[in-house]
């Protein structure tokens, strides 16, 4: 009886990879991706056990048994995948494709590819089709990887569905990690339900969680809008008893950003400066931007200091980014301080830059300081470009004063031209 309930318990977990149910779409009430069990005065955390006899599933998909051999045949006793053979009317998409298959590729490797590109369910379930490969190439991890590699590049829409059916299979000699590339997977493409419940097959197999895989979780719901989710397990990563390193912190300050509340964004990076940790260069860029879209210059200007102590040089994105804050914030002559900054620093102005300034003298109806800018940039050499042109036309559009332009601007050149010509 006990292995009869092993072998059922085996085939049921294979058949959930194997036949999926449909994804839903993500509803409120989003389980939490740990469960603690309360064993005396210690809370321990329990994986699911799908055999009774190990963390493991000893059920390979090359099992042999007259029950699967039945599924991989068709109705007259014939293989349903033919490994050696495509059927001759693929398409011309197919044929490009199997192609463009790596020379130096093993040919089990091929083979297994090219029922891949070819792939139809009414030929049977891609369960049934990498039983048939396993059977009869008998691959190793490195074969596994191959396949998985090429998918991923290609990125074929198997790509994770292969990558399910994988870690399951003996030879291929499942580790968190590729637990963790089928949850990061699952991630970009928001499936929330889907990477969740491979990390509750992950934890049932006896596979413990690490800070790669949760950070990999925090980033799924950051990206999702899931704050709450990304709070809770960000707060699991913290109870493993390790050190957090940059990518965790930086996954929950994006978290945060995202959400719309980057100033607990920056109370994470004020925690990690006090470690001397420092986030990448992209975070500090998306929290400076999260500050400047909204006109806060004392945040810009905090983040934008912290970058400097952080040992990252600024570079024009950066600048344009404090520069768009002043701007917003109606505060011009800060806006050029720092436009001046960013060129004394050696860090040449982009077209962005100059109408980013332009913008912020537009904001304070200030067009005699505008042109002035406009001549210092001319006497240095700095040439007005298409975005740079477009703000100051939209603004002269407005102002009704489009025929006029040019007459200002011979004046400014002559009143130039003038202050430069010494006293006799």
């Amino acid at each position: 009886m006990a292995a009869c309930h092993i072998f059922s318990m085996a085939t049921y977990a294979s058949n959930m990879i194997c036949y999926p149910h449909p994804a839903n779409p993500v509803i409120n009430g989003l389980r939490k991706t740990h469960h603690l069990q309360f064993m005396g005065s210690t809370f321990w955390a329990i994986p699911m056990s799908l055999c009774s006899n190990g963390h493991h599933f000893h059920r390979p998909l090359a099992a042999a048994s007259v029950e699967e051999t039945a599924k991989t045949e068709s109705k007259d006793g014939k293989p349903r995948f033919k490994l050696d053979a495509v059927d001759p009317e693929i398409t011309e998409a197919q044929k490009q494709a199997i192609a463009q298959l790596p020379y130096h590729m093993a040919k089990r490797c091929k083979a297994l590819m090219r029922q891949l590109v070819c792939y139809s369910p009414q030929k049977g379930s891609l369960c049934e089709l990498l039983a048939a490969w396993v059977r009869a190439m008998k691959p190793s991890r490195a074969h596994w990887l191959a396949v998985l590699k090429e998918l991923r590049i290609k990125d074929h829409p198997l790509y994770l569905q292969v990558a399910e059916i994988a870690v399951l299979e003996e030879s291929f000699e499942a580790n968190l990690r590729d637990y963790t590339k089928i949850i990061h997977g699952y991630g970009k493409q928001n499936r929330i339900e889907d990477a969740v419940k491979t990390l509750s097959n992950m934890k049932a197999r006896g596979f413990i969680c690490d800070q790669v895989t949760l950070t990999a979780m925090i980033d799924m719901y950051s990206k999702a809008g899931h704050v709450k989710l990304a709070e809770e397990t960000f707060e699991e990563i913290k109870l493993l008893g390790q050190p957090l390193d940059k990518r965790s912190y930086g996954s929950m300050i994006m978290a945060y950003i995202r959400a719309g509340v980057p100033d607990q964004g920056e109370s994470l990076l004020v925690e990690m400066d006090a470690q001397e940790i420092y986030a990448g260069s992209e975070v500090y860029k998306a929290l400076l931007r999260a500050y400047s879209m909204v006109g806060d210059t004392e945040g810009a200007q905090r983040v934008f200091n912290a970058v400097q102590l952080a040992g990252i040089s600024p570079d024009d994105k950066l600048c344009g980014l404090l520069i768009n804050a002043y701007g917003i914030s109606g505060q011009s002559q800060k806006a050029r301080v720092a436009f001046e900054n960013m060129r004394t620093a050696g860090i040449k102005p982009t077209d962005k830059c100059i109408a980013l300034v332009l913008a912020a003298y537009e904001k304070e109806n200030k067009l005699q300081k505008a042109l002035k800018f406009l001549m210092a940039l001319e006497r240095d050499g700095i040439m007005v470009g298409k975005e740079a042109a477009e703000t100051l036309a939209a603004w002269f559009r407005k102002l009704g004063v489009v025929e006029e332009v040019d007459t200002i601007l011979r004046e400014f050149a002559e009143t130039e031209a003038n202050s430069r010509v010494p006293a006799t």
